[in-house]
């Protein structure tokens, strides 16, 4: 097949494999069909049929499929799910009907498209390794469990099942992700919607813009070596016997102290995506919808590196009450559910709440950091305002930005709502420099919001 001389070296290199994948699981379904039905086929057994060398660099199948150790049955598989995507007309064979009967052949499996292609079930997948072979298909069962790395690394869709059919009449599709990652050459991010409660956070910050006492940046640091390192600690030191895969940290602090600040930037520095839990679209009034809400974020990021980020989390994560009424009794056992996840789920869970003493006490029993981040103090506080103000706009002689931290208590946050209402004091006054009384009048604004006055 010809290649244009454009197209870019990612997609030449998987058409590359492609083209040799695609024509294999032809032969492969070929021999199967002509074995079925007891005529000549060009192997005794469709393993005798050689999977080609996946020897293309720089070919995302190829890597996905070492990264998962997969073999050649499960390739085939895969194959199988992504040839409606590719080139659906390979699978028009199936179509053959049984003449007896005057319908088309059970074995075969599939399901019906409105535009009339073959969309391959679990029961295809099964004809296609196993044949009639019945000990054969009762091995082949375990590729569709979730331990197995096609379930496992998310390259099938596991929705995709329809609890009322038996299992092998569920329908056989590539994930989203995984076709995201094949086709667009990156990880797959998801949109915040009903199905996924939570939006991913980033910063342009960097990791020296951040400002936090010695104690609390220390914490910070070890979570972070945490995240680099403990692979090997539970691997290479044996350490994993005893101690769960995932880490459970607490943000502990006023409001504007950097929490989801550190956050984000926990995220840029170990390459990670940080997705904040949306609890207005967790928690519900309805029996059993929280967890499900939830559910769906944790299934989604079991195996995807991300961090899960849940801002004011004594909203959900609050003490459990004594059972008065059967509301009592659910809530409680929802509190416990929510323990027993976040125990489980083997990535970095951040928990950032403003009343610490808010939380169930089996919660704070379950991290291995809870970390207090307290409103600065005078030498923090220089260090915001003079980070915070534009090299391009000038302060005033008379502002001193350290007498100002010293008489001022503010946090981060705050003392960026003064710089922006400075700024734009500043451009309303078609200048560009930093006038003490704005200063001023941009802290007595905050605050005002807590009821304090300067």
């Amino acid at each position: 097949m010809s290649r244009r001389d454009d197209t870019p070296p990612a997609f030449a290199a998987l058409a590359k494999t492609l083209d040799r994948e695609l024509p294999w699981f032809c032969r492969v379904l070929d021999a199967r069909l002509k074995l079925h039905f007891n005529q000549e086929a060009p192997a005794a057994s469709v393993e005798a049929i050689p999977a080609p060398k996946l020897d293309t660099e720089g070919c995302a199948y190829t890597a996905l499929v070492r990264e998962h150790k997969l073999r050649a049955r499960d390739r085939l598989v895969l194959m199988l799910a992504l040839a409606p995507h590719l080139r659906p007309a390979l699978l028009d064979p199936l179509f053959i009907r049984n003449s007896t009967y005057d319908r088309a052949f059970t074995e075969f499996g599939g399901l019906p498209t409105p535009q009339g292609g073959f969309l391959p079930s679990i029961e295809t997948a099964l004809f296609l390794v196993a044949g009639d072979d019945l000990a054969a298909r009762l091995e082949a069962q375990r590729i569709f469990v979730n331990e197995h790395p096609l379930l496992r690394g998310g390259l099938l869709d596991p929705l995709a099942a329809d609890a009322t059919l038996p299992a092998s009449q569920r329908a056989l599709r590539p994930s989203t992700p995984f076709l995201h990652q094949l086709f667009q050459g990156e990880a797959w991010r998801p949109r915040f919607g009903q199905g996924f409660p939570a939006r991913l956070i980033t910063t342009q910050l960097e990791w020296k813009d951040l400002v936090l006492p010695h104690a609390t940046r220390a914490y910070v640091d070890e979570i972070i070596t945490w995240v680099n390192h403990g692979q090997t600690l539970l691997d290479n030191w044996d350490l994993g016997r005893h101690l769960k895969r995932g880490f459970r940290a607490l943000f502990a602090g006023p409001p504007g102290t950097g929490k989801t600040l550190t956050a984000s930037l926990l995220g840029r520095r170990t390459q990670r995506d940080v997705y904040r839990i949306d609890l207005a679209a967790v928690v519900s009034k309805y029996i059993g919808e929280t967890e499900k809400n939830l559910e769906a974020v944790f299934a989604q990021a079991e195996d995807k590196n991300w961090i899960l980020f849940f801002d004011e989390a004594d909203a959900l994560f609050g003490k459990r009450s004594q059972v008065r009424d059967a509301h009592d009794r659910y809530a409680n056992q929802e509190v416990s559910y929510l323990l027993q996840r976040l125990e489980d789920f083997p990535g970095l869970v951040i928990l950032a709440t403003n009343m610490k003493d808010n939380l169930d006490e089996a919660f704070l029993r379950r991290f291995q950091a809870v970390i207090h981040f307290p409103m600065p103090g005078p030498d923090e506080l220089h260090e915001l305002w003079r980070q915070g103000f534009s090299a391009r706009t000038p302060l005033a002689p008379e502002i001193d930005l350290r007498a100002i931290s010293q008489r001022y208590r503010l946090s981060g946050g705050a003392i960026m709502n003064v710089v922006r209402h400075c700024s734009l004091r500043a451009v309303q006054r078609e200048g560009h420099t930093i006038l003490l009384p704005d200063i001023v009048e941009g802290i007595r604004r905050e605050y005002h919001k807590e009821g304090r006055t300067i």
